[in-house]
């Protein structure tokens, strides 16, 4: 029986915060070294994600380590803008969780003043029960610890955690974590198979 829900944000609910397409675009917008650029964002960007670096120390060193034609609160506003909605996404889940009765936790992959945007602009507190995103709790997927910790805060056995991405390697992770898992394709079959589990009437 599943007892509750977990989904990812970016790629389910929302676009990804700030994915390598993302990032290829700005480079594009704000005429950067592409090279230099994607060099220095792999060496921190995984310490951003952990809640190790905050943002600004994240483009204090991947864009601003050296003079500009625009500002750090511009390149800042242009990665907030890369977040739109999915198309029904949303209002799925917040169906779901009517419907079915459930809490729902968002597990996510995201530095936290991207999430914190995402959660206060989206309204996602409306959706989700907690969030457990690796800028706020230290870890990121496909860590087996942080399937564990959102277990141990939704107080569900693994086989009672219905898990929502949309990259099966995660997806995969969640498995070997023991959870129950829906790899998120489109809303269509997605709706389906919530409604397999018995979580939409």
């Amino acid at each position: 029986m599943i007892r509750a829900i977990f989904t990812d944000l970016g790629g389910v609910i929302l676009t990804n915060g700030w994915d390598h397409i993302g990032r290829q675009n700005a480079v594009d917008h704000f005429g950067i070294d592409r090279g230099e650029f994607f060099q220095r964002h792999e060496m921190v960007f995984g310490a951003y994600e952990e809640g190790q670096m905050s943002l600004d120390e994240y483009l204090s060193f991947a864009v601003f380590y050296c003079a500009r034609e625009f500002s750090k609160a511009e390149f800042t506003s242009y990665i907030k803008q890369q977040s739109q909605p999915l198309p029904g996404m949303f209002e799925l889940m917040c169906r779901a969780k009517k419907e079915s009765g459930l809490p729902v936790f968002a597990l996510s992959n995201e530095g936290r003043e991207i999430a914190q945007y995402r959660i206060d602009t989206f309204g996602l507190r409306d959706m989700a029960d907690a969030f457990i995103v690796s800028g706020f709790v230290g870890m990121r997927k496909p860590a087996m610890g942080i399937y564990r910790l959102t277990l141990n805060v939704a107080q569900v056995a693994p086989d009672e955690a219905l898990y929502l991405d949309d990259r099966q390697s995660l997806i995969e992770a969640g498995s070997l974590a023991g959870l129950v898992t829906l790899w998120h394709q489109d809303i269509d079959t997605t709706t389906e198979a919530l409604k397999r589990h018995g979580l939409l009437n």
